[in-house]
């Protein structure tokens, strides 16, 4: 894979931009100067950050993996050590399907039902390939759903969730919150962000 450099991250046109931060330089970024991103990011091949209004703020530590898709208008936040598997789509507009509006993007604005709503994918939460995420979702902290899954309600914090749509298997370990006070001492004595 083949990233952008240092240099070159300052050139597009990002809000903000921490450390150590690795965007594949075949991922598309829309709107470049709503996107925030936190310290030690890796955003992968192929990947689309498509910002709204909203925006989209990625934290520190978070990986966004190959043919990963953020699109919407509403903002849309990964949290500290979040992780996003390939071919995950995350939306925070929506279309009206029901028949009552004209859908897709050439209709103009005024024949369209879209609805936006924001999307929160919390610290330590991870969703699993090719995994769908609708407008409005909260992904709690430590949350993990399944690969495959549509997620259009909320999921608890430390909860496993799978399957269309995504519903509770059972609870995640807590463990992973000592690993990242652990991680995070271990930066401090580095002195790195």
């Amino acid at each position: 894979m083949s990233f952008y450099s240092p240099d070159e991250l300052a050139t597009l046109g990002l809000r903000s931009c921490g450390e150590h931060v690795l965007i594949s330089r075949k991922a598309s970024l829309y709107n470049a100067g709503a996107i925030e991103i936190g310290s030690h990011v890796r955003i992968d091949d192929f990947c689309v950050l498509s910002a709204g209004a909203g925006g989209i703020a990625i934290g520190s530590f978070v990986h966004v993996a190959v043919y990963v898709s953020l699109i919407g208008a509403g903002r849309m936040s990964l949290g500290d050590y979040s992780c996003l598997s390939g071919r995950v789509a995350v939306y925070s507009s929506n279309d009206d399907y029901s028949g009552r509006h004209l859908t897709n993007p050439m209709v103009p604005d005024g024949y369209r039902g879209v609805t936006s709503a924001d999307v929160v994918v919390g610290r330590h939460a991870l969703v699993g390939a090719g995994s769908v995420v609708l407008p409005g979702v909260t992904i709690g902290e430590g949350a993990s759903v399944g690969a495959m899954s549509f997620v259009r309600d909320d999921c608890e914090p430390f909860g496993i969730y799978a399957g269309v749509p995504a519903r509770r298997i059972k609870a995640r370990d807590r463990r992973l919150l000592e690993l990242e006070s652990l991680h995070r001492a271990d930066l401090d004595r580095e002195g790195s962000p």
